[in-house]
């Protein structure tokens, strides 16, 4: 499969602005493609933004985030308080918090987000104001795996080696303790679903993460 390449704007770098619902779901969903992109490309400005934490899951969003932006040229994380599950319910005060963040990072060269159909409605919301506030850019819709069964066959693959997924397992277990005793949250579910998202795209280092790209503009030749 032939690829394409998000490369750094001359003299300005690359900038990518993550967003996730809840703490972890930025590292579950594209922890692997932002390790990869930071251990690559040497000028990466990372906007880092969590919606809901209390305060045991701020220190640990807080916590991963250090371990996956080590690399980063500049990192900004921001974790907001919204309650967990009441997201469609707290929609004006979400919707005037991207507004603000669309003036914070009005130029963002990539957007990781989370799915459009994902059934956890927290989730469901924080795509579609994505959606509604970055529209010129290229957003990438992230999976999170979960007892909804709501996963589906992607469109855009993220190649990875095993390192690089072995180093995104190690700084979810080790940030996320209050995590642990669910079921799904285990080294297992992660490393599976990357290996089969590998076998999708036929990743030479045998695994990739998963995207959903709905828009992408393809300029061919030179200029």
């Amino acid at each position: 499969m032939r690829e394409l390449h998000l490369a750094p704007r001359a003299g300005t770098g690359l900038q990518i602005l993550c967003l996730g619902a809840h703490a972890d779901d930025i590292e579950i969903g594209c922890g692997g493609l932002i390790l990869d992109t930071l251990a690559n490309v040497s000028t990466v400005d990372v906007h880092w933004v969590v919606f809901s934490a209390d305060a045991t899951r701020e220190r640990e969003a807080r916590r991963s985030a250090r371990s996956f932006l080590r690399q980063a040229r500049r990192r900004t994380v921001v974790v907001h308080h919204f309650r967990d599950g009441f997201f469609p319910y707290q929609g004006k005060a979400i919707k005037t918090t991207f507004e603000t963040l669309k003036r914070t990072v009005p130029s963002p060269d990539l957007v990781v987000t989370h799915f459009r159909d994902d059934r956890h409605q927290d989730h469901r919301l924080i795509s579609d104001l994505t959606w509604n506030t970055f529209r010129d850019h290229v957003v990438l819709e992230y999976e999170v795996p979960k007892y909804d069964g709501d996963l589906v066959t992607p469109n855009c693959y993220a190649p990875l080696d095993r390192s690089t997924c072995a180093c995104k397992v190690e700084y979810l277990g080790t940030a996320f303790a209050s995590q642990r005793d669910k079921p799904w949250f285990s080294a297992e579910t992660f490393l599976g679903l990357m290996r089969i998202r590998g076998v999708e795209c036929r990743a030479p280092g045998g695994y990739a993460e998963g995207f959903h790209a709905r828009k992408v503009v393809l300029k061919v030749g030179r200029g």
